[in-house]
């Protein structure tokens, strides 16, 4: 892949109106008619775009043999997609959510930061003051020359020399999807470590062949290879959240709307996450809150929430001491009696409700064997 390096920003995104071709047309990858005047927007990433390249970078990283995270956000920062490989860990996935946000806030490569650290490591400090990440694999995505989002890529060790990295994948994934992107910028070499020392650093592995067992089936928990590296054979897969949002979503359209969904393993990292279209921030991090607080509280959100309208004394508590949210729409993920993974659903899911949309994507995946709330009368409204 031929690659050009530009002296400053100004020249990245001068070379971006050249390289857009303008036979794409915008209209396919963002949201449009109703729902954009209705969130008063026609430039940012609709989901059907964004689920395409994380699934097209998805395809890249499995060719490689190798496991990745990949973020998509929209141009106000909000949550559009995101994904996570089986087998990655905390790191991978919020440094992947970094590197999105800094192609964002800079509308070029975070790879322009990487480059001056390498060139003045006393830089370093002063890039991750003003927020940003300065390592390679976030890019902003464009089309028709207009910059409809931003891609963080993370969890794979780049090579670049054989055509792999985490940007790479990213950048492959735009130009498949999208179209022709700006060029990368260059790879400088990395930077001695002056200050390098001699401590040895112990492996800490587990024998070949030997991972967690899990008593569920392999399909709906990340098992093998996946979790021997993160030592854990009882965390939700990444095939399984992304079938029970898929169904939830579906669902959500027949009832007349959208819905914003978050999937989280059992130590509250994120797994798949998805924006509907039309969905504003509210619904985004309301559905992510639920989440959080199921998997903390181990129950469902809609207990707390009739609790709480039985006796509205314990709010203080419940939201001020403990920072739960409860609202109802966020359910633990137990299955066969084991907790996996928690969901969080938030937008209204048309006239379906929260609940009931989570509740039609665990049945999707996990049928009778999954442990649901149970009603003895009429829900409230």
């Amino acid at each position: 892949m031929k690659r050009i390096h530009f002296g400053g920003l100004l020249c990245f995104v001068l070379a971006s109106a050249v390289t857009a071709p303008a036979q794409n047309s915008l209209s396919q990858f963002v949201i449009t008619g109703d729902t954009a005047k209705k969130i008063h927007d026609t430039t940012t990433i609709n989901l059907a775009t964004a689920e395409r390249i994380t699934q097209a970078c998805e395809r890249l990283a499995a060719k490689e043999g190798v496991a990745i995270s990949v973020y998509i956000l929209d141009n106000a920062g909000n949550h559009v997609y995101m994904h996570r490989m089986d087998g990655q860990g905390y790191l991978n996935v919020v440094t992947a959510e970094m590197k999105a946000r800094t192609a964002l806030m800079l509308r070029a490569p975070s790879k322009t930061r990487m480059n001056q650290v390498i060139q003045n490591p006393d830089s370093e400090l002063q890039q991750i003051q003003i927020g940003l990440f300065p390592n390679s694999g976030g890019l902003p995505i464009f089309a028709d020359d207009q910059m409809i989002g931003a891609i963080g890529v993370g969890g794979s060790t780049p090579r670049v020399a054989q055509g792999w990295s985490d940007e790479i994948c990213g950048y492959k994934a735009l130009t498949e999807v999208v179209g022709p992107q700006p060029p990368l910028v260059e790879d400088l070499p990395p930077r001695a470590n002056a200050n390098r020392g001699t401590a040895p650093v112990p492996r800490f592995d587990l024998p070949a062949g030997v991972a967690p067992k899990s008593s569920l089936p392999a399909e709906f928990v990340v098992s093998g290879k996946a979790a021997a590296a993160i030592f854990d054979g009882n965390q939700i897969s990444g095939d399984a959240a992304r079938k029970i949002a898929r169904t939830c979503r579906d669902w959500a359209t027949t009832k007349g709307g959208t819905a914003s969904i978050y999937i989280l393993d059992t130590h509250g990292t994120f797994v798949h996450q998805e924006r509907g279209d039309g969905q504003i921030y509210t619904n985004i991090h309301t559905a992510m809150l639920k989440a959080q607080t199921a998997l903390q509280t181990r129950q469902p959100t809609s207990i707390r929430n009739a609790q709480l309208r039985n006796d509205p004394s314990g709010n203080p508590r419940q939201l001020v001491q403990f920072g739960f949210f409860t609202n109802s729409g966020g359910l633990p993920i137990v299955v066969d009696g084991e907790m996996i993974g928690a969901i969080g659903v938030g937008g209204g899911a048309g006239t379906g409700g929260d609940e009931n949309c989570a509740i039609e994507g665990l049945k999707a995946v996990f049928a009778n064997r999954v442990l649901l709330p149970v009603y003895t009368q009429q829900k409230p409204n």
